[in-house]
């Protein structure tokens, strides 16, 4: 086997049979269950159990990211949304229609994190409205964590049932 060969071989467009796909996936889903609105979520444990300063720490760090994302979505939000609707069409139609599996890969990852995209957004707004603090903004960012993680553990289910089937030559869109 000779090295364009062997590289070409590592980066396989055939997602759904590819190591490095599902380690991605995992990793993305892990990540985003670990960063609560960019706080990760071992602080929001330490500032619940210990109090005091980790809780004014807490506070503040997540008084910075709430600020930082609805500025950015109050400035650039319905561009971005366009873009993000624009591209995940993109990859749907490309993906799913004309069947190029690693469109269907990608639009598999990135449609649920737009979900939880929109969920943060909430979340922000939720937290700059009710001006959340001490334990009812913990609860509110364990909350958020729960359904991130479902909207996870959902994605990763129906990524693995299509992934089986794009793997079994049983595709039902022909």
């Amino acid at each position: 086997m000779n090295l364009p060969q062997l590289i070409l071989d590592l980066i396989d467009f055939r997602s759904f049979s590819n190591l490095w796909y599902w380690i991605a996936l995992a990793v993305t889903w892990s990540t985003s269950s670990h960063w609560v609105l960019g706080v990760p979520f071992d602080m929001v444990l330490r500032a619940r159990r210990l109090g005091g300063e980790a809780m004014t720490d807490l506070e503040d760090i997540v008084r910075v990211n709430v600020n930082r994302l609805l500025f950015i979505v109050g400035e650039a939000g319905l561009v971005l949304l366009a873009i993000l609707s624009c591209v995940l069409t993109i990859l749907a139609i490309t993906g799913f229609y004309y069947q190029v599996e690693f469109c269907q890969a990608i639009f598999l990852l990135l449609f649920p994190l737009s979900g939880v995209w929109l969920l943060g957004t909430r979340t922000a707004g939720r937290i700059r409205a009710e001006a959340l603090s001490g334990e009812a903004l913990c609860r509110q960012l364990n909350r958020h964590r729960i359904f991130v993680q479902i909207i996870g553990v959902f994605s990763i289910l129906v990524t693995a049932m299509w992934g089986m089937l794009q793997n079994f030559n049983l595709s039902p869109i022909h």
